[in-house]
């Protein structure tokens, strides 16, 4: 008894000596999610208020909303016909995002599609500094203070604030250090196809939280791959068989499970061919680099479109300060080859940003960018260029964590010198300081919809049209009723990416025009009234049965009178019911 009393002791004295161990590390883990729930407050508790983007905001808590009502149902994750009835959308051509929406799924259904939407956000940024930390702890750094300045710099960068405020797949980054670990092994062992497999399972979560991040991910291990045998030979031919094995293990796990996902996008219902934007218009200015991101605490005031194609896509705007650091530790640890292929990398994924022909501050010059080279390649075509300088915010973060271990560990290092390198890292990094993502006003869901009167209108197999029954048009009012009641109805149209028609793949934004949506989304835009014509009735009866519509609904709208009135020409006086104009078009439609 004595002996198990004692070593009951033992046990508990280890027990806490391992937790205070770990103290610091989750002391780190909670300051990421503390700062990324302040960037998100705005938003919190504000029905009425979505992120500076709203038309994509809409997008991804229908996403949210869609997957949340896959699991519970058990439908097809990769397809819904919830959206652009009588066609569908295929999800998996669109993103999706269903390795947030999985596991999100108890919140979306608890709390809504909007509170799923920030705690997504929340997840992506906290998680991927989160994730970066770790790796930096465990393979490159050997101060704590370092692993989480590092981790700061790759998951609240100014480009992931600026994604995270609207692109969910952009900004779920919290497995691109899994991958990099699992691919670049320090020390190969005996049993390297387990980390194959692994590596094959992390690449596949990954295609279902963003495809176009795994495809940088690729891009960017292959050419810090190939500047790393640069500058090392000896150990690039050491590593090369165990990483070419894991890497060929990882491909084949991850192309059977990917198989049918992949052909449902590409050859599936609702799939589309090419982009339905030249992804080569958007570019970066070369002076947005050095320049401030306007969400930060020096945000620079610069109109949208004179360095970044808009406020979404500010994805380098590292400040003067951040550059001219990593330039230092460049030089001065120019001998390491880690260093010299991170450079490499960030230099060249920096150059792809700026497009085809580069800008500076808002004038085309008649300078090329390597972008041109690789524009017409396949996968390369359809990415945007702006989003090549991603690449560059964990070579940032892990130049600099490299730089603050070493002043941090070196015993020759007065601290003289120590206290100036903080100062200099200060200067560098605190203009950069996040704040709260700009939020802009949303129309609330009318209660006709929100509340659940409406079902006594739409019976099964008929459809709710929202107007306008936007098409190429990013706020959807269908698409947001439809996420906030967790998809209680099915609507024509939505904001997605589709084919062009049935017989033609060339892809498109929304669903194909019908003669009466171009007409209603008009008026909204302008205010103008149309003249409406007997002809111009009788095509808005068959668009109506077209969408297999039983009621119309217009809600809160910036010119609502002008299209009330070009409707009630259309289909006759609206009913006002529960804060929403409501046609009951059945006897029309039949």
């Amino acid at each position: 008894m004595p002996f198990g009393t004692a070593e009951l002791s033992v046990q508990v004295a280890t027990r806490r000596r391992s937790l205070a161990a770990r103290a610091p590390d989750g002391a780190v883990v909670a300051g990421y999610l503390a700062l990324a729930a302040w960037l998100t407050n705005r938003q919190w508790d504000r029905p009425d208020r979505m992120f500076h983007q709203a038309g994509d905001q809409i997008l991804f808590e229908w996403m949210l909303a869609r997957t949340a009502r896959a699991v519970v149902a058990a439908e097809n994750p990769l397809w819904s016909g919830a959206l652009n009835v009588p066609d569908g959308v295929n999800l998996m051509a669109n993103t999706s995002v269903l390795g947030l929406g999985v596991p999100l799924t108890p919140v979306t259904l608890l709390f809504g599609s909007q509170v799923a939407f920030v705690v997504a956000v929340v997840a992506c940024l906290a998680g991927t500094a989160t994730a970066w930390y770790v790796l930096l702890r465990r393979r490159l750094v050997q101060s704590r203070v370092a692993a989480a300045i590092g981790g700061l710099i790759c998951g609240f960068a100014p480009g992931m604030v600026a994604q995270a405020g609207a692109h969910l797949h952009m900004a779920a980054q919290f497995l691109v250090p899994v991958i990099l670990a699992l691919v670049f092994r320090p020390a190969p062992g005996d049993r390297e196809w387990r980390y194959g497999i692994l590596l094959g399972l992390a690449v596949t979560y990954q295609a279902f939280l963003g495809e176009e991040v795994l495809l940088f991910v690729a891009l960017a291990a292959g050419v810090f791959a190939v500047g790393y045998a640069l500058a090392d030979r000896v150990a690039a031919r050491r590593l090369a068989p165990a990483t070419a094995g894991r890497i060929v293990v990882g491909a084949v796990v991850a192309a059977v499970l990917l198989a049918y996902p992949l052909w449902f996008q590409f050859f599936g219902p609702g799939h589309y061919r090419g982009m339905p934007f030249h992804a080569y218009a958007y570019q970066l200015d070369a002076a947005s680099f050095t320049a401030m991101a306007r969400q930060t605490v020096l945000g620079d005031g610069r109109p949208p479109a004179l360095l970044a194609p808009n406020l979404t896509e500010e994805n380098s705007f590292f400040g003067p300060g951040l550059l001219v650091l990593a330039v230092v530790v460049t030089a001065w640890w120019w001998r390491r080859p880690l260093v010299r292929a991170l450079a490499g990398c960030g230099v060249l994924f920096a150059l792809l940003s700026l497009g085809a022909r580069i800008r500076l501050n808002g004038e085309s010059t008649e300078l090329a960018g390597p972008y041109r080279l690789i524009s017409g390649l396949p996968l390369l075509d359809h990415v945007v260029p702006a989003r090549f300088s991603l690449v560059c915010v964990p070579v940032l973060g892990i130049l600099v964590a490299l730089a603050v271990d070493r002043v941090r560990q070196s015993p020759a290092i007065r601290p003289v010198v120590r206290l100036l390198g903080a100062g200099v890292l200060a200067a560098a990094l605190l203009p950069l300081a996040p704040t709260p993502i700009r939020t802009v006003p949303v129309g609330p869901v009318p209660a006709f919809v929100a509340d659940g009167t409406f079902r006594a209108y739409v019976p099964a197999g008929r459809t709710l049209v929202a107007v306008p029954p936007v098409t190429n048009h990013g706020r959807s009012p269908a698409m947001l009723w439809s996420a906030r009641t967790g998809l209680a109805f099915t609507a024509p149209g939505g904001f997605f990416i589709g084919p062009r028609a049935g017989d033609d793949p060339t892809a498109r934004w929304g669903a194909p025009d019908r003669p009466t949506s171009v007409l209603l989304r008009r008026v909204a835009d302008t205010g103008e009234l149309p003249s409406i014509t007997d002809a111009d009735r009788r095509q808005a009866v068959a668009d109506l049965r077209h969408w297999r519509a039983a009621v119309v609904v217009q809600g809160d709208l910036h010119h609502g009178d002008p299209v009330r009135r070009t409707v009630e020409a259309l289909l006759g006086p609206a009913r006002q019911l529960d804060g929403a104009l409501v046609w009951d078009v059945r006897p029309l439609v039949g």
